[in-house]
């Protein structure tokens, strides 16, 4: 049921309408100047009347957070596909794997560089390479089942 236009409006009633004017306004639906307009008339009204005539063409909530009903498919916004746990795991999988081949891939090169300068020592990259390698090993053999 609609309020009655004629019931006098309180101090609530004029804040929340001048704070659904400034979302308004960050949304682009209006411009600051008209905001500032609209704002003067918000706060000289005196009824729920005068409040509605203020706001009387812009939605009562945004209507971009609103459900899409069913029978509208179309759309002409963009939408990802939602993608399963599995392949975000895998995707995740082939990152850990990336940054551990880059991160050996520099501690070899650093070691390499050293022993090719005559400098021969213990291969200390393989404390880095090895462990990291094998849990994310374990991770990948132990991880979700792959379907399909």
């Amino acid at each position: 049921m609609a309020p009655n236009p004629d019931i006098r409006a309180s101090d609530a009633d004029r804040d929340r309408v001048a704070a659904n004017l400034r979302e308004h306004c960050a949304v682009g639906r209006i411009t600051v100047e008209e905001m500032n307009e609209r704002l003067d008339l918000v706060y000289q009204a005196k009824t729920l009347g005068h409040l509605q005539a203020v706001t009387h063409d812009l939605p009562e909530e945004d209507l971009h957070q609103l459900p899409v009903p069913a029978g509208q498919g179309n759309s002409t916004a963009s939408v990802a596909p939602r993608q399963s746990g599995g392949e975000l795991y895998r995707r995740g999988g082939r990152a850990m794997w990336g940054a551990w081949a880059m991160v050996s891939g520099i501690n070899f090169t650093i070691w390499l560089v050293i022993a090719l300068t005559g400098n021969v020592v213990y291969p200390w990259w393989l404390w880095v390479a090895g462990p990291w390698g094998a849990l994310i090993l374990l991770s990948s053999l132990l991880g979700p089942k792959r379907h399909g």
